[in-house]
């Protein structure tokens, strides 16, 4: 699948939307993905991991890592298509760990999954449990990529949408002083408000 196709699967799933956002890492934009759109629809999701899957089919992968919340899904999707097992990075206290008897073997090559990819924060906090396992990161894999392919993480750092989307400090906005309501649709946010 090329990024066009890629971006036409976003808009019709209506993941591809426009307005004026918080992003869940504190900064603001005119677009937003949501991710949640894509899950919504198991075909179009499979359509995605597999194509996620085949950008990595030859770089000797074990296990598929995927961060806690839609990570789980497109981890187990993307090792479903890859024929190797999944493991889940869960948030405990300000860092992400394997829980519920999950481990990864020392050498392990694991290639860590996320839906959207903006700061990277999500990813680097499942390199920690790579690192406190001893094992090997063969690759990253995203769904989409907001910063255009700028940001890379020691490894083949791969996505089936590339696009770059303009993300602003608050205090830079242009929206913000244009007055333009905000909205906030990220999960961090609304487990924050509750």
């Amino acid at each position: 699948m090329d990024n066009h196709e890629a971006l036409d699967l976003f808009a019709q799933a209506g993941a591809l939307l426009t307005g004026h956002f918080k992003l869940s890492s504190g900064l603001h934009s005119d677009q937003y993905l949501e991710k949640f759109r894509l899950f919504e629809d198991p075909r179009t999701l499979d359509l995605l991991a597999a194509d996620l899957a085949r950008r990595f089919a030859d770089d000797r992968i074990d296990v598929v890592l995927g961060p806690t919340t839609a990570g789980i899904i497109l981890a187990y999707a993307v090792a479903l298509h890859l024929g190797v097992e999944a493991r889940y990075a869960e948030r405990e206290g300000d860092e992400r760990r394997l829980r519920r008897g999950q481990a990864l073997e020392p050498g392990s090559r694991v290639l860590v999954v996320d839906d959207i990819l903006t700061t990277g924060g999500s990813i680097r906090e499942c390199l920690g449990v790579l690192a406190s396992h001893g094992a090997a990161l063969a690759g990253v894999g995203v769904l989409a990529d907001r910063t255009g392919g700028e940001l890379t993480f020691g490894a083949p750092t791969r996505s089936v949408l590339c696009v770059k989307v303009a993300a602003f400090d608050p205090g830079d906005c242009p929206q913000c002083a244009a007055g333009s309501p905000i909205t906030a649709p990220g999960t961090r946010h609304l487990a924050s408000a509750s």
